[in-house]
């Protein structure tokens, strides 16, 4: 770690260059389990903000989630570097008492609890804004703070449905699933991320903060503008399409004579291209495949009629040809797959990260890049309550180690 503390309220952070890091001296205070929320916190943390994450006795439920490594969470370590932490029990007066102390003096407070949670702590946006009106307070949830459902619950996999995500993923004629990623938690941790940066901006000129009040449902909605459109527009529901598309083609899943791997044509240079590849030139005369609009309305004819060319060589063998054609294809890789591919490490997005105990693991790294700096790893992933002292000496607060006032 490369940091000193700060006048202000959170530790100054620095790239391994020096520069200083675009969050630095902003302090979070994330009061958040499992994923949204966390994720959110996590990347403020990679950019610098210095982030006190506020756990129950307990922990963070998801630090009980396997792999377990050295006696710790694999998957709570990908969500929760670049924080510190702190356990406090906000049932009791002493665990409440030090939370609002320690939010006195933050920049965001970010929160996924029910709506009313943090009403009934007294830890709601309009009391805490009171005694801190510069705050930027945001709260993550299901459906919002407000409307016919903000008491109703939720996981990924309820929002992926409710919202219409599970309704076009999928074969056409198969029953629905969810997307493997969950993307309703970590869309909404985005959205959250980009607006506290947002209210952080416009608060220079303010002076105030604001409330800022992300859900999973609008988020899951909100990145889904190519199926509200085609609603919108047609007054129809987008249907499963597989791997297809449903204005392009082709654009899917093929399958060679040993697996599968993806070609994306879709346009007529692009589809000419893979004609000749096929050694299948005829089927430009084939008024089924004249124009991107009739391949796409004449798809299975078109896959099949593809896929006897595909059978006679390997995925491996296609989708180097393609490459050289300079037709946008990829194999379909594991997860295993994808981490060691080669942009993947000239990048150096896979890097080491200690765990608590010392275990050593890896993990994926911040995936955007910044012309003249880095966004390094400054903290590994927090013990439960391991940074307690330190934390409330910063707010003034007597500990038996220290003696301090």
């Amino acid at each position: 770690m490369n940091s000193e503390r700060s006048s202000g309220h959170g530790e100054r952070a620095y790239a391994a260059n020096g520069v200083e890091l675009a969050l630095s001296g902003i302090r979070v205070v994330e009061i958040c389990q499992i994923a949204a929320g966390p994720y959110c916190a996590m990347l403020l943390g990679d950019l610098g903000a210095d982030v006190i994450k506020i756990e129950p006795p307990s922990g963070d439920a998801m630090r009980q989630w396997p792999p377990i490594t050295g006696g710790f969470s694999e998957n709570f370590a990908s969500v929760n570097r670049n924080k510190r932490a702190i356990s406090l029990d906000l049932k009791s007066a002493e665990g409440l008492k030090s939370a609002q102390q320690i939010i006195d003096k933050a920049d965001v407070l970010l929160e996924n609890n029910r709506p009313g949670v943090m009403r009934r702590l007294k830890l709601d946006y309009e009391t805490v804004s009171k005694t801190n009106p510069a705050l930027v307070y945001c709260s993550i949830s299901a459906f919002g703070q407000t409307g016919p459902r903000a008491e109703q619950g939720a996981f990924d996999v309820t929002m992926q449905a409710i919202s219409g995500i599970m309704s076009v993923t999928g074969e056409k004629d198969a029953a629905p699933v969810k997307c493997g990623v969950p993307l309703s938690d970590f869309a909404t941790g985005l959205y959250a991320a980009f607006h506290i940066a947002a209210a952080l901006y416009e608060r220079k000129t303010t002076g105030r903060g604001v409330h800022i009040d992300a859900s999973m449902f609008g988020s899951s909605l909100g990145i889904a503008p190519l199926q509200v459109s085609e609603y919108f527009g047609t007054g129809l529901d987008p249907e499963r399409l597989g791997s297809r598309h449903p204005r392009n083609a082709p654009y899917q899943a093929f399958k060679a004579s040993d697996d599968y791997f993806v070609l994306a044509a879709g346009n007529q240079r692009l589809f000419e291209i893979v004609l000749k590849t096929v050694d299948r030139m005829d089927l430009l005369e084939d008024e089924r495949f004249l124009t991107t609009a009739a391949r796409a309305q004449n798809q299975d004819s078109l896959t099949e009629l593809l896929e006897q060319a595909f059978a006679s060589d390997t995925a491996e063998h296609w989708y180097r040809k393609f490459i050289e054609a300079g037709v946008p294809t990829a194999p379909i890789n594991r997860y295993g797959d994808a981490l060691s591919d080669p942009q993947v490490m000239a990048q150096g997005w896979v890097q080491s990260l200690e765990l608590p105990g010392g275990a050593t693991t890896k993990t994926f790294a911040h995936p955007i890049q910044v012309s003249d700096r880095d966004l390094p790893i400054r903290l590994r992933p927090p013990a439960v309550n391991e940074h307690e002292q330190e934390i409330l000496e910063e707010i003034g607060i007597r500990t038996p180690e220290s003696g301090k006032t």
